[in-house]
């Protein structure tokens, strides 16, 4: 599964059709959790007012690129005037770290979460993680009582943090063939509630209605940082100085494909690539098997390479870079004003 979806995800086949009564089944226990929340019945915490907490998601399984959007989003709210902090689950993290806990430029990535880390160093806000999403809400506010807005990245399906604005990111998968898992990708159903949805303009218009506003995102490669000495060049420039040779590739993302194609696009004369599972772990160093004289990995990737492995003399990390629709900023920052929350929208959960 080089996109990490099976085949029957991405049509409505036998094998999708056979597991449809599980979908169904899957379906009706995310609906009675929704309304269980919803009633009351299943506590969920609420941030103080004046924090405004704005969740980045994805309805279907998966990477989708939603980590990029909240350093993006993260970015902005800064440079607004506005103090962000970021909630994260910490996805793979080790077992025995501490929950919650904050991520510090030195932590090591086994226990942050390569994610969370990558948010920490290059966001600059205070970015804790953990298992329960409201107790990690909550721990970072009281460390950092100066933090107006929480975003939350992934966490569109735990309803025990409250939210005032959902973003719901799509990559080039789409929703894939429409149907709940383990049918199809989807968690929800598409047309879940949700404030906006975002993603590339030619995917989006792909999609079926889900009553919300769309912004399309683009996303294109950097430069590239190698990782031994810090240099940083452009990727044009990396293969000029390897003339005649082919670089390889390796990313451990929801979808590696994309951005081997992306290197492409750029111009990169790729050799090998080495598509891994998302968040996947870099103790076995995966990267030995790969023999270019430079190898290109994603920013989240090169956080889990050490100076002990073999190929890290020739590893470079290639920089994301992330433009947005004009018209989402302004959006985003209305609903970033301080203000009493409407009393129909107090549980800030979907309907059912």
């Amino acid at each position: 599964m080089p996109q990490g979806w099976p085949a029957w995800w991405r049509r409505r086949g036998a094998t999708a059709r056979a597991l449809l009564p599980l979908a169904w089944l899957f379906g009706v226990v995310g609906a009675l959790r929704r309304y269980g929340y919803r009633r009351g019945w299943l506590p969920s915490w609420r941030a103080p007012l004046p924090v405004v907490v704005i969740v980045i998601g994805n309805v279907t399984v998966g990477g989708s690129g939603k980590t990029p959007l909240v350093l993006f989003v993260a970015r902005a709210l800064r440079a607004a005037g506005l103090h962000p902090g970021i909630v994260s689950r910490g996805y793979r993290r080790a077992a025995d770290a501490p929950d919650p806990m904050p991520v510090l430029d030195a932590t090591d990535a086994r226990q942050a979460g390569d994610e969370p880390l990558l948010l920490r160093r290059q966001s600059g806000c205070p970015v804790w993680v953990g298992r329960r999403r409201a107790a990690v809400a909550a721990a970072l506010l009281a460390a950092h009582p100066e933090v107006d807005v929480l975003l939350a990245d992934d966490g569109l399906q735990h309803y025990a943090l409250q939210r005032d604005v959902e973003l719901v990111v799509v990559d080039a998968r789409g929703a894939g063939n429409g149907w709940l898992l383990p049918a199809g990708p989807l968690r929800e159903r598409w047309t879940r509630r949700r404030d906006a949805t975002l993603g590339d303009a030619a995917v989006l218009a792909t999609l079926s209605d889900d009553g919300a506003p769309r912004f399309a995102l683009r996303r294109r490669l950097g430069g590239a940082r190698h990782l031994a000495s810090g240099e940083r060049v452009e990727l044009l420039e990396l293969q000029r100085r390897h003339p005649g040779c082919a670089l390889d590739a390796a990313a451990g993302i929801g979808d590696p494909r994309r951005f081997f194609d992306q290197l492409r696009d750029a111009g990169v004369a790729l050799g090998h690539t080495l598509a891994l599972p998302d968040h996947a772990a870099f103790d076995a160093d995966p990267l030995a098997a790969l023999n270019a004289p430079a190898v290109l990995v994603t920013e989240k990737d090169a956080l889990k390479c050490a100076p002990g492995q073999r190929a890290f003399a020739r590893v470079w990390a290639v920089e994301l870079e992330l433009d947005a629709d004009p018209a989402f900023l302004p959006w985003l920052l209305a609903r970033c004003a301080p203000a009493v929350r409407p009393k129909e929208t107090v549980d800030g959960l979907p309907p059912a």
